[in-house]
């Protein structure tokens, strides 16, 4: 089974496609599948302590916090290095189990056998 990478970039003012992103990726972790994570453009801001409490809250959806600590519990969740750079955060500014990368790994990522990749 390949990994399913999902990496959202919608500004945080677009909650919606945000928590849509976070909840796929929740979601295939709790089916058992191996989940990246990538967070690029505003969205590197989520990768930080606190970052999430810049997102509306929506009806009917689950908590985006919620969501983001079960795909940091099981899968893996990397910020895109040039977005993060760009906005003055630092590997020392992330949340313990996030890392740093740019788009070569990504792309080695989506590549993989076997993976498939969504972007938000």
């Amino acid at each position: 089974m390949g990994t399913l990478c999902v990496k959202v970039s919608a500004p945080l003012a677009d909650a919606e496609r945000i928590g849509q992103a976070l909840a796929v990726a929740a979601a295939a972790v709790a089916g058992g599948h191996e989940v990246s994570l990538w967070l690029a453009g505003d969205c590197v801001r989520l990768g930080t302590p606190g970052g999430t409490g810049e997102l509306t809250a929506l009806p009917e959806a689950a908590d985006p916090n919620d969501l983001l600590a079960t795909v940091r519990a099981v899968g893996r969740v990397t910020v895109c290095a040039p977005c993060a750079a760009r906005r003055g955060i630092t590997e020392a500014d992330l949340l313990a189990d996030v890392r740093l990368a740019g788009a070569a790994s990504f792309v080695d990522e989506i590549m993989a056998e076997g993976a498939r990749a969504l972007v938000y």
